[in-house]
């Protein structure tokens, strides 16, 4: 159904992941011009993170304003803009300045996008889709080594993205008639109904306001899921981060080593999602996040035993696989748990609690391990992946609590 459509989306998808591990892949080449310490880095992700988690929050606002179609489209606008802001970029405080749009841009499309296919699409079509954001993720930093091997260095790697951001921006625009098409056929297929017209039905079309944060915070679940999705997007970053460190530190693997063992990490996590398209056919979501949790812990097992070389690299693999299923499946679920009117609020709020944690806790490790040992790197691991199982346990009975007075309430009043 809306094929078309569909397509669009696979492709706005690749385009969310290509930007986001530039900065990685180039900073490298970027510090030693600009006369700035290695560390400057995080100022620029942080400012990143900051515009992403202040879009996010907005989402639900700027969305019922202008609609899913229009807000990618001028998303991945506004990100084009700012990779080629960055890629004209002469100094380090410029590099600071074209971060804010670049963060912007970034958190009301993921959002918005997202809660459009919990919406609209199936469990499976979700982690596909997070399968092409890997793909996206993968190709950058191969389109940026490609122009550092040339004479048009990080700055030209730079404009490649934005180019490809620029063209598919393009696409977008002119896609905006599917959209609509696809929301009308929506509505015309509720007004045929022999059903009452859904609460979300009723509610969009009397333009209720926005839900408040403190609104949202009061829904039966919302606080776990929230700490849920913090504390999987700190593990997984942090894992991005310093893996390689714990592996050259603490196995002794050669630097060169470690980095293909990170690619590998990575690309667990691409293929799981591919993998876990085909097994949302058969288990729920809820399943999936505890299936993946599982894998995680095993992942972390093998990553803590004292063995060689294949060990650590089974568990590296594991762990990636494991997070495969995860994000998806928390943003899947969110309408069938919280109701499809609440939907993009509450989406909004997740992933703003999910760039928090992946902005401060991989630097909070940081500190560990340079005023500790970065060996700590597992145990680590292992409290966020404790804090995942036990929110998402709470989630659960929160929910299942909600749903319990909810009849009980309902009995009464037939009695």
């Amino acid at each position: 159904m809306f094929a078309p459509l569909l397509v669009i989306i696979y492709l706005a998808f690749i385009s969310l992941g290509l930007p986001d591990t530039l900065l990685g892949a180039a900073w490298p080449s970027i510090y030693p011009e600009f006369h700035v310490p290695l560390s400057h880095a995080g100022a620029i992700s942080m400012t990143i993170a900051a515009g992403t988690i202040l879009s996010s929050l907005m989402s639900e606002r700027i969305t019922g304003r202008m609609g899913t179609g229009a807000v990618t489209a001028g998303s991945v606008a506004v990100t084009a803009v700012a990779l080629f802001g960055f890629s004209f970029a002469s100094s380090y405080p410029m590099l600071i300045l074209w971060a804010v749009p670049y963060g912007l841009g970034a958190g009301s499309v993921d959002a918005s996008l997202n809660n459009y296919v919990a919406l609209h699409y199936e469990s499976r079509h979700m982690s596909w889709l997070h399968c092409m954001w890997g793909i996206g993720a993968s190709a950058g930093p191969h389109i940026m080594a490609y122009c550092l091997g040339s004479s048009g260095g990080w700055h030209m790697g730079y404009r490649c993205i934005g180019a490809l951001q620029l063209m598919l921006t393009v696409v977008l625009f002119l896609s905006l008639p599917l959209w609509q098409r696809s929301k009308t056929h929506q509505a015309v297929t509720e007004e045929r109904s022999t059903f009452p017209p859904s609460e979300y039905t009723v509610r969009s079309r009397s333009l209720r306001p926005a839900l408040s944060f403190r609104d949202i915070l009061r829904l039966p679940g919302a606080t776990a899921v929230m700490l849920c999705f913090f504390a999987y997007c700190a593990l997984e970053s942090t894992a991005g981060l310093w893996a390689g460190s714990y592996l050259v530190i603490c196995k002794g693997i050669h630097p060169e080593t470690a980095a293909s063992f990170m690619g590998l990490l990575f690309l667990g996590v691409t293929i799981g999602r591919a993998i876990s398209g085909f097994m949302t056919i058969r288990f729920s979501d809820d399943r999936m996040i505890q299936i993946g949790l599982c894998i995680i812990a095993a992942g972390l097992f093998f990553l803590l035993l004292p063995a060689g070389t294949r060990c650590t690299l089974t568990g590296l693999i594991l762990i990636g696989l494991g997070c495969a299923p995860v994000y998806p499946s928390i943003i899947h679920s969110t309408p069938s748990h919280f109701g499809a009117e609440r939907s993009q609020a509450v989406i909004g709020v997740q992933m703003a609690s999910a760039y928090v944690g992946s902005c401060f806790i991989p630097p909070l490790f940081g500190l560990i391990a340079n005023h500790l040992t970065v060996a700590w790197f597992p145990a680590f691991l292992l409290v966020l992946l404790t804090l995942i199982a036990v929110m998402h346990c709470r989630l659960l009975r929160a929910l299942a609590s909600g749903k319990h007075a909810l009849k009980s309430g309902g009995h009464g009043q037939n009695r």
